[in-house]
């Protein structure tokens, strides 16, 4: 697959005029660093698949290299390395920064909030991109939209939650806005990088958490020790980012930055639609393999809780920062408006064909 997109994109490329023809004497060499440990599919093939497509788009003139998070070492530092020049690139989330820059939360996905198409449509036809260039340009750091993981799962809990109550003084892993709703709720919220979930999990630091979806859960392992499963409501479209290094970027030739641009597009979009293939699997299997696995949906008064707790700290968010103000009633306006076509176009033909 990846070789058939790299032919088309190149034909497309040559249509667009991009060429390598000014850059045909200059070779470029960068390195990206990754949040993820290297076996960690499909996050990490996004960076990798990017990788190739730039080498293969530029006949190997521009090439990148893919630090994953178990050579640098620095899960959680991708910021601060793209930003201060250690790399040209990373390959992470952008709700991880929010306790160093608030600007940054809402453009990984919000609880309640939009559909990946939603999204995407926001991101790149709504005025999404622009914001993030926005938020990001103190930092000196370009972001993109580096792949997405969908509607995630609610998560892995030791115990069955049945009130508001069962949820108070629980040790969980969540990142992003969701963390805070919980922590409203009274559990104590951390975030912990990919590589110690399990160990977190197996030796009682937490008592749940939430990672992705059984594509990516299963393997894990999670269920061993929290066998109940929760549908999601925290990350309805879970986009990873790709940053630049403002300055890095802008010392590239135009022809290798249109490389740039359109690979990190494509491998984006690729891990999207592979990640959703692998949980479609997983879930098949899911069930009949592990029995143990008893999967729920949190009840209403819970639900509701979360809603109000969210709706409340949305209000107390927006005070904040005017970037954060600004971003926010721009999802919360476009959602509005799409929803509507999401509900014709997917809501009720899935209502009137299951």
């Amino acid at each position: 697959m990846l070789k058939t997109t790299t032919k088309l994109l190149v034909t497309t490329a040559l249509i667009a005029g991009i060429t390598t023809a000014a850059s045909a004497a200059e070779k470029v060499k960068w390195k990206l660093a990754t949040t993820w440990g290297s076996t960690l599919t499909p996050f990490i093939d996004a960076p990798t698949n990017m990788s190739k497509l730039v080498e293969e788009m530029s006949d190997g003139k521009f090439t990148i290299r893919v630090d994953a998070a178990n050579k640098h070492k620095a899960a959680l530092g991708i910021l601060d390395m793209v930003k201060g020049g250690q790399y040209d690139m990373g390959h992470s989330a952008s709700y991880y920064w929010k306790g160093k820059d608030i600007d940054t939360l809402p453009f990984t996905t919000m609880p309640f909030g939009m559909t990946t198409p939603e999204q995407y449509a926001w991101f790149y036809y709504g005025g999404g991109m622009e914001l993030m260039k926005k938020a990001y340009a103190k930092h000196g750091v370009l972001s993109f939209p580096g792949g997405n993981t969908g509607n995630q799962m609610g998560g892995w809990f030791r115990k069955e939650i049945n009130t508001v109550a069962d949820l108070q003084g629980l040790k969980m892993r969540i990142p992003g806005f969701a963390g805070e709703v919980m922590a409203k709720l009274g559990l104590t919220v951390t975030n912990i990088a990919p590589g110690e979930l399990y160990t977190s999990l197996e030796r009682g630091t937490i008592d749940a958490l939430e990672w992705v979806g059984p594509g990516m859960d299963v393997s894990m392992g999670f269920h061993k020790i929290a066998p109940f499963y929760y549908t999601g409501w925290h990350e309805p479209a879970t986009e990873l980012q790709f940053m630049v290094n403002e300055k890095s970027f802008n010392k590239l030739p135009k022809d290798y930055q249109q490389i740039l641009l359109t690979a990190m597009r494509v491998s984006a979009y690729d891990m999207y639609i592979q990640n959703y293939h692998m949980s479609s699997e997983a879930w098949a299997t899911m069930l009949t393999e592990f029995p143990n696995i008893k999967v729920k949906t949190f009840p209403k008064d819970v639900m509701d809780a979360m809603k109000k707790a969210n709706a409340e700290l949305l209000e107390e968010v927006k005070k904040e920062s005017p970037i954060v103000k600004e971003v926010l009633e721009s999802q919360e306006a476009y959602q509005k408006k799409s929803r509507e076509w999401t509900k014709m176009s997917d809501f009720l033909y899935l209502k009137d064909n299951l």
